[in-house]
């Protein structure tokens, strides 16, 4: 993969905002509603109760995993290599990501051994939370 995608443009007439809508209510942890929407050019507000974006929930890992997983056309080698990850860690990363869109089907077998996930971690390929998941699948 020769270039890092692009981000896409910004919309013409609003400010530019790099705040991203809280998913979850921090008073009781429920999903929120998009209620209000609005035209940073204009002023004009909608009211409602409008459908939420499965996608905005992600943070800017999950966004950038995704980003990189499409420009490569699904080649998790080339996730791997763009990424500076190993390719269990790459795997791990899009099973994660797969979950949190609730894509995801039975969980893979990883093919480690406990041996590997733990030599994966001393060499800092994989996080100690990567790694507790991994072990966790084992059977």
């Amino acid at each position: 993969m020769a270039d890092r995608p692009r981000t896409a443009p910004r919309p013409q007439g609003g400010r530019d905002h790099d705040h991203r809508a809280p998913d979850s209510c921090p008073v009781c942890g429920d999903r929120l509603a998009v209620t209000r929407l609005g035209c940073g050019s204009c002023g004009t507000e909608l009211a409602g109760i409008f459908q939420q974006c499965e996608f905005c929930a992600l943070g800017d890992t999950e966004i950038e995993l995704l980003r990189v997983f499409l420009a490569s056309r699904g080649n998790l080698r080339e996730v791997e290599r763009f990424l500076g990850v190993s390719y269990p860690t790459a795997r791990q990363r899009y099973a994660d990501l797969l979950r949190k869109l609730g894509l995801a089907g039975e969980p893979e077998p990883t093919g480690l051994t406990r041996e590997q996930v733990l030599a994966e971690v001393a060499s800092g390929a994989l996080t100690p939370d990567e790694a507790a998941k991994l072990l966790a699948d084992l059977p």
